[in-house]
């Protein structure tokens, strides 16, 4: 699958050999504050468990997986946007529920590029039927990763207990039908 540029964005399906670059947006304490509680990502975690996750749910040919956001002027990479069923490491996985998920070096925050992403990715991904939402999900003090969530369309569901085999935390959860 491909994704076609937006209005100032590109993107590009990322595979293993991204592990630098997945390196860098994770080096930020404030990037990583929802995630992580503001600690960095080791090369070891990028390398034995983030790369090991992301190619467990990675398809290229339905889009699942992580899409590298660039600047499409400077080519500049700024962050990327996450596909893969719901609850894909539990034993229920939702495969007509897509989740987005998003992370985006500090420097392009507050300028609109994680909502054009994240749309831009929903849109191509919609015209598959067989997807019946899009959801999203994330930490209730995190305002910038719902507000991507509501300038996309998304509604607010509830507030539940995340479970993943690496972590469990209280997260709000939105979605969108796929009309």
């Amino acid at each position: 699958m491909k994704i076609e540029n937006s209005a100032r964005l590109s993107y590009r399906l990322m595979d293993a050999n991204d592990a630098e670059l997945l390196f860098q947006l994770d080096q930020d304490p404030a990037v990583m504050k929802f995630i992580s509680d503001g600690e960095v990502s080791s090369r070891e975690k990028i390398n034995n468990v983030f790369i090991p996750r992301m190619q467990a749910y990675r398809d290229a040919d339905k889009g699942w997986g992580l899409w590298q956001i660039n600047i499409s002027e400077t080519g500049e990479y700024i962050g990327w946007v996450l596909v893969r069923p719901m609850y894909f490491f539990s034993d229920n996985p939702e495969f007509d529920n897509l989740e987005l998920g998003w992370r985006f070096f500090q420097s392009s925050w507050g300028k609109g590029y994680a909502s054009e992403a994240a749309q831009q990715i929903k849109n191509s991904l919609s015209e598959n039927k067989t997807y019946r939402a899009f959801s999203a999900i994330a930490d209730e003090e995190n305002l910038g990763s719902i507000g991507v969530m509501k300038n996309i369309g998304m509604s607010y569901l509830k507030t539940y207990r995340h479970i993943d085999p690496l972590f469990e935390c209280e997260v709000a959860y939105y979605q969108i039908a796929n009309l």
